[in-house]
Formats: C-alpha cells, structure tokens, sequence
C-alpha cells in the first residue's frame, strides 16, 4: 500500500495560508509527502514547503496586519492588472532567494495557465520564484509572468485542486486540500428573475470624478470604489473579478476531482475569510491545522498507509 505521497495544495488566494496549518499537522502525524504540486496560493505554500522554508513563509504570514498587507500592494497604470506584484515578489524573494526547483529536496511542480492557449503548464524547473509568481497571477489583478517563451497566469483558471498532476508525477497516494469545498453549496440555479414594471431603474449613471481628483486624496478615493465597490453595495472591480475566478474555480474543482478523485480530502472551513484578506493569516492556519486532525482522527486505521 506504501508508495510516494502527493499532496495536491488548492488555490484559495488569502485562504492559502491554511495550507500551513495542514501541512504542520501532517508532519506531526508522521506524513511527509513526496512530491508537492500548487496552483496560486498552494504553489507559494507547497513551494516554500518543498524548499524547507516553511518557517520563513509563516513567520512572514503572521507579520501582515491590514495596513502592511496594503502597502505590498503596488498598483500599476499597465494596461493588464492593477498590480504588478513586484514589491510581493521582492519579500517572497528575500526568503526563498535564488532557489531552483530542480535542486529542491522534494519533487515540485506550480500549476499555471498559459495566456494565448489556455494550456494548463506545469513548472517544474527553474527559478521557484517565478513559478509562484506564475501560479499566481490572477487575471486582471496581477501582472502575467513570462517563464521561458510563455506568457502565464493563474491556474486557477485550468486547474484549481491538481490531484491529476500528482498522479502524472508518480503519487500513489494522493493527499487534497481544498479551499473552497464549503463555497460550493452556495452555487445552485435560480430559475425566475427579472425587474417588474414597478421596480426602480438601477441602469448605471455616468460615473462621477471627484472635484478634487485631480489631486492626490481625490484620487485615491476613485481608486479606493473601484478598488473596493461602492457604499451602496455595488462590488468593486477587483471583487467581480476575484469572485469571477472563485466562482470558476469552484465549477472546475468538482469536475475534475469527480474524475479524479483523491486518496484522502482535507477541506479547511474558510467561508468567512475574504479572498484578499491576508492578514487573516492565524485564523486560516488554525482552520487547517482543524481540519487535518478531524480528517486524520476518521482514518486513523488506516493511517499506515500514508506514512513514508
């Protein structure tokens, strides 16, 4: 029943740090897989974990407060995202320095989206920097990072929860954490909607400047509803299009894990954690560090066959 360990680490965006928190309580259990594969947030998490620098990363995720998450964030006037994530690169950078996928203890792999095609790619040689970087460029928001002869973005997009690479790579057994399992009840069909003829006309008006957007405070309000939406609940930009790809991801996830199950889910409760609330860092460990000892306590009998 032994063989290699996978473990397949789910995007989740900032619900990735609960990857911490399981891959914590497995080692304590005395599971210590083989081969690692992440998409976005799991490609940072896993590829930090397969480099031997888990500390580092966790130290770095208990740091962020609300205001220090912000000022990573380093807008951009490109046409292609609102963020260019170099100063995020940069502090990633400073803790995993020049390290090479090929020369890492255990086999890696981050899983991207190629721009153009669509093509689902596995980055498993080269800089690790930038195929965390690659896995976890979300379309719209951070900038698409070239590796080698190819553009690539979030892979999210292809494969959220990438148990199908562990199994190429040779797992026998796979471990999955998935992010958002308890996102997708709330997905169903709503099948009559429409305005009645006494409803108020909610057609968008013309966009008002702010007098005062000329200067620097007029246009950092600007900046801050279409950041974060309006006051009147209107979503801003950034939340469609991260609801856009949790939503997608969602969808994708139950399809593929149906075809391809894993050996063992682990399904860290995260509902309440915004996506890009980072700073929320302990509560999503503890939320993985939970759900890893329940999944761990139902199979305890059978706990041999995932020890290496």
């Amino acid at each position: 029943m032994k063989g290699k360990i996978g473990i397949a680490l789910g995007a989740g965006a900032a619900r990735g740090w609960a990857h911490i928190g399981v891959l914590r309580t497995l080692a304590k259990a005395g599971i210590h897989p083989d081969i690692v594969v992440g998409t976005s947030m799991g490609a940072v998490v896993g590829g930090c974990y397969a480099a031997d620098h888990l500390d580092p990363i966790e130290e770095f995720a208990a740091s962020l407060t609300r205001r220090s998450f912000f000022s990573y964030l380093d807008f951009s006037l490109k046409g292609d995202s609102l963020i260019t994530g170099q100063r995020l690169c940069t502090k990633l950078e400073q803790r995993i320095k020049a390290m090479r996928i090929e020369r890492m203890g255990r086999q890696f792999a981050a899983v991207a989206t190629e721009v153009d095609t669509g093509h689902e790619v596995w980055i498993k040689r080269g800089r690790l920097i930038e195929a965390i970087r690659a896995s976890y460029a979300i379309p719209g928001i951070f900038s698409p990072v070239q590796v080698k002869n190819r553009w690539l973005m979030d892979g999210a997009i292809v494969n959220p929860v990438p148990v199908s690479v562990c199994r190429a790579m040779g797992a026998r057994t796979v471990i999955a954490v998935n992010l958002n399992s308890d996102q997708s009840v709330q997905g169903s069909v709503i099948p009559d909607h429409g305005s009645d003829d006494f409803d108020i006309s909610t057609c968008p008006e013309k966009q008002q400047i702010p007098d005062d957007a000329s200067g620097t405070r007029g246009a950092l309000k600007l900046l801050h509803k279409q950041f974060f939406g309006e006051s009147d609940g209107a979503p801003g930009m950034t939340t469609v299009m991260l609801d856009a790809v949790n939503i997608m991801q969602d969808r994708i996830s139950r399809a593929r894990l149906a075809g391809d199950p894993p050996d063992l889910t682990i399904r860290p409760q995260l509902g309440d954690v915004g996506l890009f609330e980072f700073y929320r860092a302990q509560e999503c460990i503890d939320a993985g560090v939970e759900a890893t000892e329940q999944k761990l306590n139902e199979v305890d009998g059978t706990l041999d066959m995932f020890v290496s």
